[in-house]
Order: structure tokens, then C-alpha cells, then sequence
């Protein structure tokens, strides 16, 4: 597999060189107009803990987002706790 390639080629090729970038742990440089844009290269156990912390991290920001605006928007004098306790009586 050519180290280079353009657009062009990537878009009529795209399962050819993904399938070799997998299978044989190629890096592809893609280019536009003959100047480097991208690199294509293995997803390694490195980039997978990445994404999943990125992935925790995005889901924890939207749980305190959720828990601000329950905090903002809450109009009762007793707390949850409470709440919840006077549902069980």
C-alpha cells in the first residue's frame, strides 16, 4: 500500500485502505492537491482509553448540567431526602 494517497483515491478505495490500515497496521498520509490534510492510522488500546474518558467525561459534565438545572429549578422548601421520605409514610 502507497504511504500517500489523495482524496480521490481514499473516496473509490475507502474499504481497501481501511482494511489494510486494520489488518496490517498501515499509516496512509491522505492528501489534497498534493499537500498532506490527514493521516489514517491504527486505533490503539492507547486512543480506545482516550475516547473512553473522553466518553465518561462528556457523560459526567451532562449529569451536572442535569443536577444544576434540577437545583435551579427546584421549588420546595423540604429536600429530596425528605421528599422521598414522605412518599414512603
Amino acid at each position: 500500500m502507497k504511504p500517500t494517497i489523495g482524496i480521490r483515491e481514499l473516496k473509490n478505495q475507502a474499504s481497501k485502505i481501511v482494511r489494510a490500515v486494520r489488518e496490517e497496521q498501515h499509516e496512509v498520509v491522505i492528501t489534497h492537491q498534493g499537500k498532506p490534510v490527514a493521516i489514517i492510522r491504527p486505533f490503539t488500546p492507547e486512543d480506545h482509553a482516550e475516547l473512553t474518558r473522553q466518553t465518561t467525561q462528556h457523560t459526567l459534565d451532562d449529569i451536572g448540567k442535569l443536577a444544576r438545572r434540577i437545583t435551579d429549578s427546584w421549588v420546595s422548601d423540604s429536600g429530596a431526602v425528605e421528599l422521598v421520605e414522605e412518599q414512603r409514610r
